[in-house]
């Protein structure tokens, strides 16, 4: 936990956890194209099935990086739960594939809430239940004066990216998110969805008391209705990917007051929509490539 992370207020009413990480690369031996036997490492994806108070509720297939994060992050965005207090606690036990949540007063209609469920568009079949866009007009996100980022501080934010140690350079196949404060990294997350990436520091902002209305969010994976409303529900307005926007995904954070950056890297990125919280600082044009006849 980062030092400017502030302690949980009352720790009477954190859940107890368990903490069961999971190895997250595997080495097996590949053939390559020169007929050449080497080995490699890949992410060992592995399944994780939640039971909220012994019902099924979800299998998750993940890395298992930090599995109770991950399962505190989906019932927080799910909206399972309505606070942290709510749930007793979270054990997983990779044993047997499974995470099992004890929350202390049950959840009132569980059947009706979870029996509508939607595929989304997510790495791994990302899931929501039917009813969570109906929350959407219920959302208040910090206003443009409150919540802003400098193109300086854009652009400091995907180098300090850049230079993070990862499970992708290594390899490959995962998704990773993260959460800033400015240019500082608060929180960075792989997982071969980028909705388990988001749902894990979605769980570690709710266990450490961390507000998103100062923060920006940022994700390799592209910027769906689904992780535009996640993020919303997380409480941050700014959101960075360095793939694209689908167009709900545009809709639903234009619906919201949000900023969306995607097709960022480097110094490069587009705005898609939310561009009175940026403060521009254009970079010169290239120059022009002048073709000389005959040359």
């Amino acid at each position: 936990m980062p030092p400017s992370v502030r302690p949980i207020a009352d720790p009477a009413l954190t859940p107890r956890m368990t903490d069961a990480r999971a190895p997250m690369l595997r080495e097996i031996e590949i053939l390559d194209e020169y007929g050449a036997r080497r080995r490699i490492h890949i992410p060992a994806e592995r399944p994780l099935t939640v039971f909220v108070d012994k019902r099924e509720i979800v299998t998750l297939m993940t890395l298992g990086a930090s599995p109770e994060m991950l399962v505190l992050g989906y019932l927080r965005n799910q909206r399972l739960v309505p606070d942290l207090a709510a749930v007793e606690s979270i054990t997983v036990d990779w044993d047997v594939g499974a995470a099992a949540v004890r929350t202390r007063e049950g959840i009132a209609d569980i059947e009706q809430r979870t029996a509508r469920r939607v595929v989304t568009t997510g790495c791994g079949q990302g899931t929501v239940f039917g009813d969570l866009m109906d929350q959407v007009g219920a959302l208040r996100l910090p206003g443009p004066e409150l919540a802003r980022i400098r193109q300086g501080t854009l652009a400091g934010l995907l180098e300090v990216i850049r230079q993070q140690d990862s499970i992708h350079r290594k390899a490959g196949s995962v998704h990773g998110c993260a959460l800033f404060r400015g240019t500082e990294l608060l929180c960075f997350v792989e997982d071969v969805g980028r909705h388990n990436a988001i749902d894990t520091i979605a769980g570690w902002m709710w266990l450490h008391g961390v507000d998103g209305a100062d923060k920006v969010f940022y994700t390799t994976g592209r910027l769906t209705s689904e992780m535009v409303m996640k993020a919303a529900h997380m409480g941050v307005p700014i959101v960075v990917s360095r793939n694209g926007v689908t167009h709900m995904g545009h809709e639903l954070a234009t619906r919201l007051g949000m900023t969306l950056f995607g097709r960022a890297a480097n110094k490069h990125f587009l705005c898609y929509c939310g561009a009175e919280r940026f403060d521009s600082e254009p970079l010169p044009e290239p120059a022009s490539v002048r073709v000389v006849a005959g040359g």
